[in-house]
């Protein structure tokens, strides 16, 4: 029976400070943060995250919703996704991320689920998720099975000899398109991280998903004022109506000017091992 160390830190510089201590960054570190859980607590039941300490950081005041001066959002990294979801500025000027999230998982999960967790959501690839099979992600150097085996629902673009796991967040989808900026504090401070830049494609290193380093919280996610005129709207599509992960997916913000459209940013998810944004 595998035991762990639960913690309740007051503060986030001391959360920052114990999480520091891990070997690796979030995923698959020894010692991981936790809030909703609604992935990580799944994961450990399968064996395939064995942290021995547990941070809980709901404790913290990251759980508010705020407008921010030049007309942008502030969104906590413990906002619960249903909260997210049906916020009253959320549904009229960022439509596409409370679709998105409305799109996602049950109602049950979205009450529990938050905004950095659904950041950090670990791959639905079966073989990373089955401990008896090899998994790059989960193993480097076993092999990634996935490629010559079951992967209909697994990604197409972004891939590399070593992994082709696709991100199952409909979240992400919605704020690449957004053009969101995750911010962090660290050991080494705060800083802020284009979303573009915040997942990493998996090259040699599948294992290393994000951006953060060791002792790296999620504090909040920014989000640029809504631009005047604009349409927004996410799209999946998948095997079955309701708790599904999308075969594809695409959130769309578009400006419309003097009738003709004079700016798109499209939002890919489903298909790649990230979400996938151009314009």
């Amino acid at each position: 029976m595998k035991t762990f160390e639960f913690m309740r830190p007051a503060d986030a510089t001391a959360a920052v400070s114990t999480a520091s201590q891990a070997k690796t960054a979030q995923q698959g570190a020894d010692v991981r943060f936790v809030a909703g859980g609604t992935t990580l607590l799944d994961l450990m039941k399968l064996n395939v995250e064995t942290p021995v300490r547990l941070i809980d950081i709901n404790r913290l005041p990251l759980d508010k919703i705020e407008a921010m001066a030049d007309g942008g959002l502030r969104i906590g990294a413990t906002v619960r996704n249903s909260d997210l979801a049906n916020h009253p500025t959320v549904q009229r000027d960022y439509a596409a991320l409370s679709q998105a999230i409305l799109a996602g998982a049950s109602a049950q999960l979205r009450n529990m689920a938050t905004t950095a967790g659904n950041l950090l959501q670990r791959t639905r690839c079966v073989y990373f998720r089955d401990t008896a099979m090899p998994c790059n992600k989960r193993e480097p150097g076993t092999g990634c099975p996935a490629i010559t085996g079951s992967n209909r629902t697994l990604a197409v673009l972004g891939t590399s000899d070593r992994c082709i796991a696709t991100n199952p967040s409909d979240m992400c989808v919605a704020m690449a398109a957004l053009e969101a900026t995750i911010h962090v504090q660290g050991p080494k401070g705060s800083r802020a991280i284009p979303i573009g830049n915040f997942h990493l494609l998996p090259g040699n290193t599948p294992e290393r998903e994000t951006a953060l380093e060791p002792g790296d919280l999620i504090t909040h996610v920014t989000l640029p004022p809504p631009v005047a005129g604009s349409k927004q709207f996410y799209l999946k599509l998948r095997d079955r109506a309701s708790y599904e992960f999308a075969l594809a997916s695409a959130a769309i913000v578009i400006t419309i000017t003097g009738g003709n459209v004079s700016r798109a940013r499209v939002a890919l998810g489903g298909v790649g091992d990230q979400a996938v944004a151009f314009r």
